[in-house]
């Protein structure tokens, strides 16, 4: 067992993209809000602001979720699994999280092969 699997050193496990999974999640009722993803430089300034940061991937930049928007995710606590390569992220969420406009990314249910709106 790596010594990034039990210590309490962060050292973030980044992909060859040099990226890792985010999972965003509502602080007060657990529910998920989105997933992206995060470089070195997305993580640092999530811990540093306490505002979740991403890397667009198909923005090929840094993005500040709410940056246009105004739909902010507040971090109240970053978690990172036993391997170091995601992370769980509790927000507290200043508006819609999806581009969409819904409250979740994760609004629809898969039923057979058809997707209907989860209530």
């Amino acid at each position: 067992m790596d010594n990034r699997d039990t210590g309490l050193v962060l050292n973030p496990k980044f992909d060859a993209d040099g990226l890792l999974t985010a999972i965003a999640v509502d602080a007060a009722s657990g529910e998920p809000l989105m997933v992206a993803f995060m470089n070195d430089e997305a993580l640092r300034l999530t811990l540093e602001t306490r505002e979740a940061t991403f890397w667009s991937r198909s923005r090929g930049r840094l993005w500040k979720k709410g940056e246009t928007s105004g739909n902010v995710l507040r971090v109240v606590e970053a978690r990172i699994d036993c391997d170091q390569d995601a992370l769980w992220l509790r927000c507290e969420p200043a508006g819609p999280a999806c581009h969409t406009g819904a409250d979740s990314c994760f609004f629809r249910r898969i039923e057979g092969d058809r997707l209907v709106p989860a209530t």
